[in-house]
């Protein structure tokens, strides 16, 4: 539930209300599987968890490191009480910066695979842009995405129109998390990879209200 915050008259959320970063990406993909893995508290491994797993392992070991004058900060906790939400940062550089003498915050989210034509992992960077720029009072203008599969960095410009989807994504997540309700199936190609798509049953024809729900039309 959203509390006010005394000191500054800004709304915020209180610590048990906060949504795992990895929720967006997991929504955008499929609000049914986000739903599945945040309210329902249900997940299988499958191939591609299991190598996205394997790239994280070398980025979930929290530790600092300077290098070239370039200070590297691998999984750094983060969190904005301001949108509510919470997670860690698979590393972030900080950038030499006159206006900040410890540097600018640079994103950088590590996946498995090849970049991708859907904003998925994009919204997911800019929400820990969001969160960074909310812990350490300074603009972060852009990041980067590193696939695994290409072993390449990609800029990301953290621009209106990324920030405003990312924006909607937090809000229609946290709907659906407060909701407690299972959206209903849409059945489709990416159901195909999904880890969850045993106890999704996507194609299953059911009654119970409970297990396909629909959000009601405004």
């Amino acid at each position: 539930m959203p509390l006010i915050s005394a000191k500054h008259g800004a709304a915020s959320y209180d610590e048990a209300a906060l949504i795992p970063l990895s929720a967006l990406q997991h929504y955008l993909f499929c609000p049914r599987q986000c739903a599945l893995i945040h309210t329902e508290m249900v997940w299988e491994e499958n191939l591609f968890t299991a190598e996205g797993n394997l790239l994280h392992a070398r980025v979930d070991r929290p530790e600092s490191e300077n290098r070239d004058g370039l200070r590297r900060v691998y999984a750094l906790p983060i969190r904005s009480l301001t949108l509510g939400m919470v997670g860690r940062a698979d590393l972030v550089c900080f950038m030499a910066d006159p206006q900040y003498p410890k540097g600018r915050p640079f994103p950088v989210e590590y996946k498995r695979g090849k970049p991708k034509k859907e904003p998925w992992d994009r919204v997911q960077l800019c929400a820990q842009a969001l969160c960074l720029e909310e812990s350490f009072l300074c603009a972060v203008p852009e990041g980067a995405l590193y696939y695994g599969a290409t072993r390449k960095r990609y800029p990301v410009i953290f621009d209106t129109p990324l920030r405003e989807l990312t924006l909607q994504t937090i809000r229609d997540v946290h709907h659906i998390l407060e909701n407690q309700r299972l959206p209903a199936a849409n059945p489709g190609k990416k159901c195909q990879n999904c880890s969850l798509n045993f106890q999704c049953q996507p194609n299953a024809k059911t009654s119970l209200g409970n297990y396909f729900y629909h959000e009601p039309s405004p």
